[in-house]
């Protein structure tokens, strides 16, 4: 059977965009160590940036130094400049991640820098990280399209791709920040990156604010990603991207994986159970459908 890796983001990147729930330091750390439960094995947990521009992150901190984790599970924060690596690395985090932007208006937006000079911090993020003895990936936001700017040039993605690799990450990432890619946009990017990388693991961050997220999902694998992001519950979007919806949920990904034959190593059941958990924190429905609709039904339960 076919397996794909899965990086569990709700606590971090799902979390960072909500302003109806203020979730404690506790809540966050019982929402990762119920993902840790249910399988995951590689989870972003907090991210190290300014409290005033991220207040659900203000914890950062605090919620690292509440996790009690198996020593097989890594666990990852995000940063987005030296300061914040900085941060990052007066906890016990085990890997950092670096974000670069591939246009201009929208890495203004979400740093205050062009895109190639995100690029420049992020080789910074890793190096620094390198030398610390921690692991250290990068993802290029806004890789399939900008909220300003709208198309974003594949070339220019590469261009920065190729600058990344010899900052020596573990991990090179693609996101669809804003939600806006089709699958057959996702194969060609991915299968370029896969060439250019030089076997570098590939992973891939998608939203589903236009219901592409799962068919992309399907596209990054076939075109050679080993690694998914999903948020359980399918909550997230970037606080700095216009009308952002949510991440695409653990669950209902599990699902589209499993019946495909694909192995994540996650438990559904557990995951399921985490979105229901999950909602009733957040008093409403979660944008996932698999807490609502089950998952495929039992024999039993076709009967009558």
């Amino acid at each position: 059977m076919a397996t794909i890796e899965i990086v569990e983001v709700s606590a971090r990147d799902g979390l960072q965009n909500e302003t109806q729930t203020i979730f404690s330091t506790g809540q966050k750390i019982e929402l990762i160590q119920r993902m840790v439960t249910a399988g995951a094995r590689r989870l972003e947990v907090a991210s190290f940036v300014r409290p005033d521009a991220v207040p659900q992150m203000a914890d950062a901190e605090a919620v690292v130094a509440g996790l009690d984790l198996p020593d097989n599970v890594i666990t990852i924060g995000l940063v987005m400049n030296k300061r914040g690596a900085l941060r990052a690395l007066e906890t016990n985090v085990r890997e950092l991640g670096a974000v670069c932007v591939a246009s201009d208006s929208f890495a203004k937006a979400n740093q205050g820098q062009t895109s190639m000079g995100s690029v420049e911090i992020a080789g910074e993020i890793l190096r620094l990280a390198r030398q610390e003895g921690r692991r250290a990936q990068v993802t290029i936001g806004a890789a399939f399209g900008c909220p300003f700017e709208g198309e974003v040039d594949p070339s220019h993605v590469l261009a920065m791709a190729a600058r990344l690799v010899d900052a020596g990450p573990v991990e090179l990432a693609l996101a669809d920040t804003i939600g806006v890619a089709v699958p057959r946009q996702v194969h060609n990017l991915v299968s370029r990156l896969r060439e250019l990388a030089s076997g570098l693991p590939i992973r891939v961050h998608l939203h589903n604010t236009r219901n592409t997220g799962y068919a992309n999902a399907l596209a990054a694998i076939e075109a050679g990603a080993a690694t998914l992001d999903a948020s359980v519950g399918g909550i997230g979007g970037c606080p700095f991207a216009p009308n952002a919806t949510g991440n695409i949920a653990t669950e209902d990904l599990l699902y589209l994986l499993e019946r495909s034959g694909i192995s994540t190593g996650l438990d559904s059941a557990v995951t399921i159970d985490t979105a229901r958990w999950l909602s009733g924190e957040m008093s409403r429905a979660v944008p996932g459908l698999l807490s609502r609709a089950g998952s495929f039904p039992s024999s039993n339960q076709l009967q009558g």
